[in-house]
């Protein structure tokens, strides 16, 4: 409580998002001290600067790397990465693919605020295509990351996106994140009134939030629809949760191994 009052904006949906965060880990009775919160840089990575476990905050774009560290070091902890777009997606994109193919046991939290905005309104990878930022005054010409595809695509074993709207489901697709051994994306599509939103004439945080609740669409129902229904639609939902051999596993394997032959 000292901490507070946080420094996000007025209508910010980050603290949403790390509510679900904190509420998946009580829900799960998880030791305080076993829980290792790892952040980059950016309006998100503020995040465990208010959260009561084991925190580190890294540099911008390195939060999975230097969580990739910890988990080898200390494979007992659950390893939590709290990230933004543009930290996940643009400068530690690399890292994320990587983290992905390999399986490690960490769970990452994207907080999707569709903008840079601790540095001003830049635009990130997944603003969408024609909309603005202090770097595009005319619009952005690029094409947004499905950061969830790109995800699963490389090799991650549980992939899912809520929103700030949908909070209570977001708890669970975390907490379903947390219980996958391996590497877990959760997308959480955030408000960014004041960077984004403004930019953007997109309206007040409550119009924002709306907006989620009526254009979110839950994968098992968007199945029984059809193109032309869900056209404007976004999906949210569980998307892929798979079995496959973890990092950490494998690695203590090639060690034990070493130390039998020598």
């Amino acid at each position: 409580m000292d901490k507070l009052p946080h420094i996000w904006c007025p209508g910010c949906g980050h603290g949403i998002l790390m509510r679900a965060i904190a509420k998946a880990i009580e829900n799960l009775g998880l030791d305080k001290d076993k829980v290792c919160i790892v952040s980059g840089i950016g309006c998100s990575s503020r995040a465990p600067g208010y959260m009561d476990f084991n925190t580190l905050h890294t540099t911008h774009g390195r939060a999975l790397a230097f969580a990739t560290g910890v988990k080898l070091a200390r494979p007992e902890l659950e390893v939590i990465v709290i990230t933004g777009d543009g930290d996940a997606a643009a400068i530690g994109g690399n890292h994320l693919i990587h983290a992905a193919r390999r399986n490690i046991n960490i769970t990452t939290i994207v907080f999707n605020n569709n903008i840079y905005g601790m540095t001003g309104g830049q635009y990130s990878p997944t603003t969408p295509t024609g909309d603005l930022g202090t770097t595009a005054p005319y619009g952005n010409i690029d094409r947004p990351f499905d950061i969830p595809k790109l995800a699963a695509s490389a090799g991650a074993t549980y992939v899912a996106r809520g929103t700030a709207y949908h909070a209570n489901q977001l708890v669970k697709l975390v907490e379903k994140g947390i219980q996958n051994k391996g590497f877990s994306l959760i997308e959480g599509v955030s408000v960014c009134p004041t960077y984004y939103g403004r930019k953007n004439k997109k309206g007040t945080a409550v119009d924002i939030m709306k907006w989620q609740r009526d254009h979110a669409v839950d994968i098992k129902v968007a199945e029984k629809l059809s193109s032309e229904q869900l056209e404007g639609k976004f999906l949210i939902g569980e998307f892929k949760n798979t079995t496959e051999p973890e990092y950490t596993e494998e690695y203590q394997k090639i060690i034990d191994r070493f130390i039998k032959e020598r």
